[in-house]
This record gives C-alpha cells, sequence and structure tokens, in this order.
C-alpha cells in the first residue's frame, strides 16, 4: 500500500477520525486536517490525495451561522472533479450528495443510535462491497438525510432512514452512518449532543448506546475493508 496524503476536515471539536486515525497510521499515511471551528486554513488541492469529511450537528444550508461553510463546498467540488478519494461521513456524506445536486433535507424521524443498515443489491456488486457482510448494525447519529445524486450508486438503507449513503464513480464514498466509532468518541458524541436523546422509536437511550459494545470491533472491520479497497 502506498503512502497516501490525507486530509480531513472536522467541523466541531468532538467529531474526529476516530479509528480512521489507526488504520491512517497503521499504514504509514500522512495525516492533515483543517479545523473549521478553530477557523483553521484550507490546503492546497494539490497537496493532498484524500480528503475524508467529518460529521457535525450543524445542516448543509447552514452558512450564515458558520461561514466557513461556503467555503469547504467550494473545496469538496473542486476535490471531486480533480479525481481525488473523497470520503464523507454523516454531515460529510450531505455534503457531497448536495454538491452532486441532490437535495438534503430533514429526515422524518431522526436516528440515534445503533441500528442495522441493509446494502443494496448495486452496491454488493461494487468493488468497495463485494464479498463483505450485506447487513450490519452500525452506529447514527443524524436527522437530515438527502435524495440520491444522479449516477450515484445507493449503498444501504436502514428501517428509519432509505438513503444510507452512496457511492459516485470509483472513488467518492458518502455513509450517513459511523462506522468510525470508538468507545471514547461515542461518549464524546454523547457528551455534547446528549439533549437529543429524547424518546422515539428510532432514538436510543443513553445506556443502551454504550452498553453495545459488541459492535465496535465488526464496525472498523467492515471500514478497514473499505477504506483498503479505496486504496487499490
Amino acid at each position: 500500500m502506498h503512502q497516501l496524503r490525507i486530509h480531513y476536515f472536522k467541523h466541531v471539536s468532538f467529531e474526529g477520525l476516530a479509528s480512521i486515525q489507526e488504520w491512517s497510521t497503521k499504514n504509514g499515511h500522512i495525516l492533515t486536517s483543517t479545523n473549521f471551528y478553530l477557523n483553521e486554513n484550507l490546503p492546497h488541492l494539490d497537496s493532498i490525495d484524500w480528503l475524508i469529511v467529518m460529521g457535525g450537528p450543524m445542516s448543509v444550508d447552514d452558512e450564515k451561522e458558520f461561514r466557513w461553510l461556503s467555503q469547504e463546498k467550494i473545496f469538496i467540488k473542486n476535490a471531486i472533479e480533480k479525481g481525488k478519494t473523497v470520503i464523507g461521513i454523516c454531515l460529510g456524506a450531505q455534503l457531497i450528495a448536495q454538491i452532486l445536486g441532490a437535495k438534503v433535507y430533514p429526515n422524518k424521524q431522526k436516528e440515534i443510535g445503533w441500528f442495522p443498515i441493509r446494502i443494496t443489491e448495486l452496491a454488493k456488486q461494487h468493488p468497495l462491497f463485494n464479498g463483505l457482510n450485506s447487513e450490519i448494525t452500525v452506529f447514527h447519529w443524524h436527522g437530515d438525510t438527502f435524495e440520491l445524486p444522479e449516477n450515484a450508486i445507493a449503498l444501504a438503507k436502514s428501517a428509519a432512514c432509505n438513503n444510507q449513503g452512496f457511492i459516485y464513480k470509483q472513488n467518492i464514498l458518502a455513509l450517513q452512518f459511523h462506522l468510525e466509532t470508538t468507545r471514547e468518541s461515542i461518549q464524546q458524541m454523547i457528551e455534547n449532543g446528549r439533549n437529543e436523546l429524547t424518546q422515539n422509536q428510532y432514538i436510543q437511550e443513553e445506556n443502551e448506546i454504550e452498553n453495545q459494545q459488541e459492535f465496535f470491533e465488526e464496525n472498523k472491520k467492515f471500514l478497514f475493508s473499505i477504506l483498503d479497497r479505496l486504496t487499490k
């Protein structure tokens, strides 16, 4: 595996790379970041190979409150057009969807906690997902969702949300859910979003989220397989 220059966008202090950092370090890749909440500058596009766009509680249209969003969208658009590998997680996936011309809007209900997703038949035939589990329980924390961009392959669905991600071309991956979570990263999300843990069919209680430890290793293995395939 050749060394990659991986840059990631971080929107809030409590949603970082989590297990993606472990994968990057293990494989000797170079990691750099733009922390928008610290008003850091964007990199030169030619200085990176991959762009990973992380999550956050804001919406894709909150540009008045978060002025860096408009510059971020332009950068992501340019990265896609330049043929960079781009991965979006949660808010990152929604940003990619909007940039590709799809509508982003509030889902009928929030989805917070560990819920299963089913990989679509088309996605199962794609090199990124061929041979991987067709159903996996993953961690969710989102209120918005998106329509499928034109020419994208629908990745997965859950009971609460029809579009859980998509693949665009061979190197753009949008994930509505959080495969990257660790015990520490979930604790940080809970501490900063506890007010969202209200009673709802698709919102689990804090203890229920924290006690489902058995999914971390499976999610990490699933994620690392996808990342390995993206490098080929």
